[in-house]
């Protein structure tokens, strides 16, 4: 990884290992996404490339025959960037982009605060070391990593929010709207203020501080915020942010948004999707029956038609259709697309040929091919993003000693309990032989009473039935007093499941960066980096020393 003029490597401070196991082993993916890493069951219907190095080049050679305005992203990206440190990697990787050679590996998310979960860094890590794979894999080829920051979202409960070290901290701001518009205000230098002290303490601490501070100054949007925030981090690798709530770029959408807003076709495009992966797979959503917002000043709400009308969802903003198409064609910046649209605007402004997104964005897109079809849009390949566990020695061997390994992090607390308590109980724990002979004593009563009343046979097996539920009961009672006796053990396993997985979830979705970068430096960064290899979809575990 490149140089960053806010941190220093020290690179013979931390030494890692990774293992690697199937996203399935974990069992907190869906079925869906499953079965399309793994290549079983229809899940490959809903999507154009498969994973694996034919459908990237397949995906490139479609890519290939639905060009883009190069020219307009070029000039967009340019004035991004303008005011920020210029870095050499990424000036080259926009000027690369006026090739038709030069494809884009796309990531996407809200410009959440302080980057969110780890998750935020995962995905661009991702993106960015695939692009690199690719360019390896085919050298004729230019490969530039994106990431597609999500800024007209409006869920400030989300974004607006981050955990540190099972604290969570929220932005408390009045400001409505796009997230991606809405400035730094005191309420949020507040919360980096109040956050200062945590920052200090850690040993590359105050470097984080120095960039959360330089990122989010007031009156800032958080757009701008963001670009600066993962400029800092990433710059050097030649990772591009795109900001698409751009008067510019959704020019070059007008026409699908056009399209939308007279006939709503994304919805019945979607209906025949959804009918087919109900049958094996879970719906991840359904839409509305038209799919954009409308974007002005502090406002973000639904547009509805409701016959011959065109109504902006709780306001008063209403439009006949001549009206909203004149509005479309003179402010698209006031239209945006929600979840269904979405994606086909990102790839319709940007040459992308891999997404790389989490299990339930995969789930989504996945619906969303008939859509793309449509409007004549290139659908890209699907690549599951990485992910990981991160594990300290002390953690690793705690949980070694206990005779566990890797994929039992990820079983039930009462599974591991009962597991470890018989694996190390010091009497037997079941009556497995003594039930046998009960039942065999039963079947010997049965025998007998039947020779004097049949009708007895049905009360016999009646207490065989309860004299069995009795052991097993009392089968329970000996576990319960065991785990009494490793009471010591049974709470270590507590807390390291705790530690790993922070409210009963994957650490990558709750946890925030800081600490790992607070700790480490850009160390941390680099070990994500060299672990996460392009091509491969498999769940990571890395045990840092």
């Amino acid at each position: 990884m490149p140089q960053s003029k806010h941190f220093s490597r020290n690179l013979h401070t931390m030494s890692s290992n990774c293992i690697h196991i199937p996203f399935s082993a974990t069992q907190l993916f869906s079925k869906l996404i499953n079965d399309y890493v793994e290549g079983k069951g229809t899940a490959q219907d809903f999507v154009q490339y498969k994973l694996d190095e034919a459908g990237y080049k397949a995906a490139i050679e479609g890519r290939k025959a639905h060009p883009v305005n190069r020219a307009l992203l070029v000039e967009v990206l340019t004035a991004q960037y303008a005011n920020l440190q210029q870095e050499a990697a990424v000036n080259a990787n926009i000027a690369l982009l006026k090739n038709d050679h030069t494809f884009v590996v796309t990531t996407a998310h809200q410009p959440n605060l302080f980057s969110g979960p780890l998750y935020f860094f995962y995905k661009i890590i991702h993106a960015i070391q695939l692009a690199a794979s690719l360019k390896a894999q085919f050298p004729q080829d230019n490969f530039v990593p994106v990431y597609y920051m999500g800024s007209e979202d409006a869920d400030l409960d989300e974004v607006g929010a981050f955990n540190i070290e099972a604290n969570r901290y929220q932005w408390n701001t009045k400001q409505t709207g796009a997230i991606g518009r809405m400035k730094v205000d005191d309420a949020l230098l507040k919360l980096i203020q109040q956050l200062e002290g945590y920052w200090t303490s850690l040993p590359a601490g105050k470097k984080a501080l120095a960039i959360l501070k330089e990122a989010y100054q007031k009156g800032k949007t958080i757009n701008e915020a963001t670009l600066y925030f993962v400029h800092a981090f990433f710059g050097s690798t030649g990772l591009l942010v795109l900001q698409p709530d751009d008067a510019k770029l959704k020019t070059a959408f007008i026409p699908v948004m056009e399209k939308e807003l007279l006939t709503q076709f994304s919805h019945q495009a979607i209906q025949p999707t959804i009918a087919r992966l109900a049958k094996e797979y879970h719906v991840q959503t359904e839409g509305r029956s038209l799919n954009l917002f409308y974007l002005k000043d502090q406002t973000r709400a639904r547009i509805e038609q409701q016959g011959d009308q065109y109504i902006v969802v709780d306001t008063d903003i209403q439009f006949t259709q001549s009206e909203i198409i004149a509005e479309l064609h003179q402010y698209p910046e006031r239209f945006s697309p929600n979840v269904i649209l979405r994606g086909v605007y990102q790839e319709t402004i940007l040459p992308g040929v891999v997404f790389v997104g989490g299990g339930g964005e995969l789930a989504y897109w996945m619906e969303l091919k008939n859509v793309f079809q449509q409007v004549g849009v290139h659908y890209p390949l699907l690549q599951l993003r990485n992910s990981f566990l991160l594990i300290n020695q002390k953690q690793a061997a705690q949980w070694s000693s206990m005779q566990f390994d890797e994929q039992d992090f990820f079983k039930p607390l009462l599974e591991l309990e009962i597991a470890y308590v018989k694996k190390h109980a010091t009497e037997t724990l079941h009556l497995t032989a003594q039930k046998e002979s009960l039942s065999n004593l039963y079947t010997v009563i049965k025998n007998e009473v039947i020779k004097v009343d049949p009708t007895l046979g049905a009360h016999a097996e009646n207490l065989a039935h309860q004299a069995k539920a009795k052991l097993e009961e009392l089968e329970k009672k000996m576990v319960r007093a065991e785990r009494r006796k490793q009471a010591v053990a049974i709470q270590r396993i507590h807390r390291i499941k705790q530690e790993l997985f922070p409210q009963d979830n994957l650490q990558e979705r709750v946890e925030n960066f800081s600490k790992w970068v607070g700790q480490y430096d850009l160390e941390w960064i680099q070990i994500i980096m060299d672990n996460s290899t392009g091509l491969a979809s498999r769940f990571r575990m890395i045990t840092i020393d």
